[in-house]
């Protein structure tokens, strides 16, 4: 199934202001929670490790910006990474200090995690450059020798589950057009593995409106009404393109 970035914006002149205002201080606006998380779970300590066993403890030893760039978006090619700013399609607002699986996952995706052995889940909240979308990133780090491409198939089915979970449990960051960003806001969830034994990580993602408002009148965690896929198509769609940036963006990390 095609996947498209995010949906267009109709914010006209606001989005463009957005833009502008968003280039300006995603820098600031990125170190939050950045100072008091480089001494924690996944802080940078240093260490000299061979690539051959640098990607079970990667989550450990990369800094804050290094996992969770200022900027991400989909490289066009083999010469760009994510974190390139001259393909941004996302910034930065806010990285979540808290790491427990429980806290950063929820519903089905966070029993998957645990049944591959979930250790921690790092969370950074982005929101795309018209202003009007917001997501929150999950890394999910498994078990070494876990099979963490059973997560890749878990996020396939929800894909085309007809009640998909909610997946990420939202972080708002405040002072920030995240502030407002809560479980009952998410219209789309996405994800992807990143690799076999050597590599044990997932990406999760969900996805929500900046103003709240709701994708249609969809099943279970997404609302309670009945559904409307199209709606929900492109909400999903946006959350399976950031996973897959993500992706990109860590494998380069490993080498």
């Amino acid at each position: 199934m095609p996947r498209v970035q995010v949906p267009p914006s109709g914010g006209g002149g606001t989005a463009r202001r957005v833009i502008g205002s968003l280039l300006t201080v995603f820098g600031v606006l990125g170190t939050l929670g950045g100072g008091a998380l480089a001494a924690h779970a996944y802080s940078n300590s240093q260490q000299s490790i061979p690539n051959s066993a640098y990607g079970p403890v990667l989550w450990r030893n990369e800094t804050t910006a290094r996992l969770f760039p200022e900027t991400v978006g989909e490289p066009p090619n083999y010469k760009y990474d994510a974190s390139d700013k001259e393909i941004a399609q996302w910034a930065r607002m806010g990285v979540s200090q808290e790491t427990s699986c429980e806290k950063g996952l929820s519903g089905k995706t966070l029993e998957t995690a645990q049944q591959h052995g979930c250790k921690a889940v790092l969370r950074a909240t982005y929101v795309d450059l018209t202003g009007e979308m917001v997501a929150t990133v999950a890394v999910v780090v498994l078990s070494e020798g876990s099979d963490s491409l059973a997560m890749g198939e878990y996020f396939d089915d929800q894909e085309h589950a007809d009640v998909p979970d909610a997946a990420v449990v939202p972080f708002a960051v405040p002072d920030t057009l995240a502030a407002k960003w809560k479980g009952e806001r998410r219209n789309g969830m996405g994800g992807t593995a990143l690799g076999a034994d050597g590599f044990p990580y997932a990406v999760a993602v969900t996805t929500g409106a900046v103003d709240g408002r709701t994708s249609g009148n969809l099943p279970g965690e997404f609302g309670s009404y009945g559904a409307n896929d199209e709606d929900r198509k492109a909400w999903m769609d946006a959350a399976n393109a950031l996973s897959d940036a993500f992706h990109t963006h860590l494998g380069n990390l490993e080498r």
